[in-house]
């Protein structure tokens, strides 16, 4: 399955750095992968969203209302990928 990457983002700075850290963690990743920008405020709250930046993978809300750090998108998009980041659970 391709993944696929939306960011929701009207226009606010939290939302701006959300979109370059979801960037940089693509290319961290080595990965080439178009993010797609949700503008549509009604689509985005049928989408479950409460507060902006969202940040989603694969159509399921990742994390809201908040900057994650470079890392932590990583792992989303690796955990998204079906990838096993943390071999402690074995």
């Amino acid at each position: 399955m391709p993944l696929r990457i939306e960011v929701f983002a009207i226009g606010c700075a939290k939302c701006r750095l959300l979109e370059v850290a979801t960037h940089a963690a693509l290319e961290e990743l080595g990965l080439n992968v178009e993010v797609d920008k949700l503008q549509d405020t009604g689509e985005a709250q049928r989408r479950g969203v409460m507060s902006q930046p969202a940040l989603f993978i694969n159509g399921r809300l990742m994390v809201q209302g908040r900057v994650p750090s470079i890392d932590e998108i990583k792992e989303m998009i690796e955990r998204s990928r079906g990838l096993v980041t943390d071999y402690s659970v074995y």
